[in-house]
């Protein structure tokens, strides 16, 4: 399926519980990563932004549902397609084959997607109120996943 509505990109939200304290010994390959996982993400076809705190460039300081433990990685991307082919190659793909070495393993959902209008930076809360949607309802066009994804709210999937 194609996505076509550059009206439109693609939001997501991706939560993981850290299993040690950010600055701890266990965390340092996943620390030593973060600038350049980001810096990748940031050059790669169909990125547009992604959420970074005035600190250090990364929002490992923001921590959504006021939990000390959990951390978020939210952005915005051109469409699916942009989003898992950026996922699942480089550093970041050796980085998420190593996420259980630093998050907890989680039964709910800690990843969405939704779509926004173009030049729409969604906040952490509008993130959280996508995740618990999809906790609630499961995928949705409001919240969806990769596997059960929605087209663009004007677009016509085409094959």
């Amino acid at each position: 399926m194609t996505f076509s509505g550059a009206s439109h990109q693609l939001a997501q939200v991706n939560m993981a519980r850290l299993k040690f304290p950010l600055d701890s010994v266990e965390l340092k390959d996943f620390v030593d990563w973060l600038d350049p996982v980001n810096a990748e993400a940031d050059a790669a076809d169909g990125f547009v932004w992604r959420l970074a705190d005035d600190g250090d460039g990364n929002a490992t300081a923001i921590r959504p549902f006021d939990d000390p433990w959990l951390l978020v990685n939210l952005s915005v991307w051109r469409d699916p397609h942009a989003l898992t082919a950026y996922m699942y190659q480089g550093q970041h793909r050796e980085a998420l084959a190593r996420r259980f070495d630093w998050f907890e393993r989680v039964q709910e959902h800690m990843t969405t997607m939704w779509w926004v209008p173009a030049g729409h930076r969604p906040t952490v809360e509008e993130a959280q109120e996508r995740l618990v949607l999809l906790r609630a309802e499961g995928p949705t066009p409001q919240a969806f996943t990769l596997r059960t994804s929605f087209p663009p709210p004007e677009a016509d999937p085409t094959d």
